[in-house]
């Protein structure tokens, strides 16, 4: 049984992040035309909007194997990335990011957890739906606006669509 250590990301982490995320974007190579697509920012800084970077690990003082990006939006949080290295793959560790997503989210008084995801995408939509989010239309503001940015982006890889997960609708941890 694989055990997942889910914390705060540190400085030193933010390296690693990038590295994940191209790894984890090359699944998407199966399944779309990824001409054109560009790699992950080499920036290694933490977000610019208010929000959070958790890192899941295999074991403690382990170098990071998947996580999760974070902003904080009006009441509620947006998890704007999420990537495990494939190598890493059905350990659990994607589940234990979405759960601690929606802890640390309502820790920081967040009622509602939202992402935009593929629909198509074999591994992705039916996962993100068994963790208990469902379909919404895309708001507020900042979701519409992320919505524009992508179809402007040309980010036409596929059917994407905005899932939430309320809060309110489970006890904590």
């Amino acid at each position: 049984m694989w055990r997942t250590i889910v914390r705060q990301a540190t400085a030193d982490d933010l390296e690693l992040l990038e590295a994940i995320e191209n790894e984890a974007d090359a699944l998407f190579a199966t399944v779309f035309s990824t001409v054109g697509s560009r790699p992950a920012p080499s920036d290694a800084q933490p977000p610019q909007r208010s929000g959070f970077i958790l890192v899941a690990n295999d074991n403690l003082g382990s170098d990071p194997i998947g996580f999760a990006h974070v902003l904080k939006m009006l009441g509620s949080s947006h998890l704007e990335q999420l990537s495990v290295r494939p190598s890493a793959a059905h350990r659990g560790h994607w589940r234990a990011l979405v759960e601690a997503v929606k802890s640390e989210s309502r820790l920081r008084g967040c009622k509602r957890v939202t992402l935009r995801m593929f629909a198509d995408v074999p591994w992705n939509a039916p996962f993100n739906l068994s963790c208990d989010y469902t379909e919404h239309g895309p708001d507020p503001d900042f979701l519409r606006d992320l919505l524009a940015a992508e179809q402007q982006r040309g980010l036409g890889c596929g059917r994407r669509i905005q899932i939430n997960f309320d809060l309110a609708d489970e006890l904590p941890r």
